[in-house]
């Protein structure tokens, strides 16, 4: 990590078969472009976007994409810390947003847990 330290990133099934598939295809790298290994991914990100006519986007812009999905889809903050390794929690609130479809859809559980009780 850029502060020095190590930590674990735990893959999914998918991604570990992506990486294992990769077996095989070079010597020494995992991932490759043209035989040789990619020691940045900036530049090859840039011309993706650029290709595909998005404007306004950054790499580092999939880590906020990585973390909102998750929160909204039922990590806890405390786990979603653990994953992205934050050290503080408040760090992990500027990169985790919750949808305004999310928020509503969670107003209705009123309705499910409750029920008819309430009219």
């Amino acid at each position: 990590m850029k502060n020095g330290e190590n930590h674990v990133v735990h893959l999914s099934k998918r991604a570990r078969s992506i990486i294992s598939s990769q077996k095989g295809k070079h010597d020494e790298y995992v991932f490759t472009f043209r035989g040789r290994n990619i020691k940045r991914i900036d530049g090859a990100f840039r011309n993706a976007l650029k290709r595909a006519q998005i404007s306004d986007y950054r790499f580092h812009d999939n880590r906020h994409t990585w973390a909102s999905t998750l929160i909204q889809n039922g990590v806890s903050l405390y786990e979603l810390q653990a994953m992205g390794a934050w050290k503080d929690p408040e760090m992990v609130k500027r990169y985790a947003h919750l949808a305004p479809e999310k928020l509503r859809e969670n107003a209705e559980i009123v309705d499910v847990l409750f029920g008819n009780s309430l009219s």
